[in-house]
């Protein structure tokens, strides 16, 4: 197995590096000599790696996407019945290593910011959500069949709109810099699906 090359290993810290300062501060507000800085590049190298910071903010939108639906499928994935499964999901939205998903979601920090700004990365967060919603779908139809969680007319549907809440929640949890808004979204979604 080959070891990656310096230029993807740099390609990838400048991606990481700029994550974190996006979810601080925003897309338009990163600086692009700020994001070199941080990931320890040399001024001017940034074209070398991204066409424009359009171009940046999709690979970097396209690497959060994956990484959350790899998260999402590994929970999926485990051997348990569906509720349990579903609450983890919405469990690690409160106590995750990077704080909670008021913290570190980018379609909280970003869907407002991008939507008239960049078609492109407007269409990348879409996909994502879309694709979460479809693997929360799948989550209720098992829990249907597991007898795990209160069966949906349409767990598609059903899905969405429970994904809207938790965004909604996080939403709300940023502005008030407190938990008790995702908090409340887990106790609703636990009355009203689990069975």
């Amino acid at each position: 197995m080959t070891s990656p090359k310096k230029s993807e290993l740099t390609r990838s810290r400048i991606l990481c590096e700029g994550r974190a300062l996006v979810l601080a501060q925003g897309f338009g507000g990163l600086g692009l000599t700020e994001l070199l800085t941080a990931a320890g590049v040399p001024k001017g190298s940034f074209y070398y790696y991204f066409a424009s910071k359009e171009a940046f903010g999709c690979d970097m939108l396209n690497a959060y996407v994956g990484d959350y639906i790899a998260a999402l499928d590994a929970i999926i994935a485990r051997p348990l019945p569906a509720n349990e499964r579903l609450d983890s999901f919405f469990r690690a939205a409160l106590e995750g290593d990077a704080g909670s998903m008021a913290d570190r979601c980018l379609v909280v920090k970003l869907a407002a910011e991008i939507a008239d700004l960049s078609e492109d990365m407007r269409q990348i967060l879409d996909e994502g959500v879309t694709a979460v919603c479809d693997r929360l779908a799948r989550l209720l139809r098992e829990g249907a069949d597991d007898g795990s969680i209160v069966p949906q007319d349409d767990p598609g549907s059903a899905a969405a709109l429970l994904y809207s809440q938790w965004l909604g929640a996080a939403i709300i949890a940023k502005l008030s810099r407190r938990p008790q808004p995702l908090e409340q979204a887990l106790a609703d979604t636990r009355r009203r699906f689990f069975a």
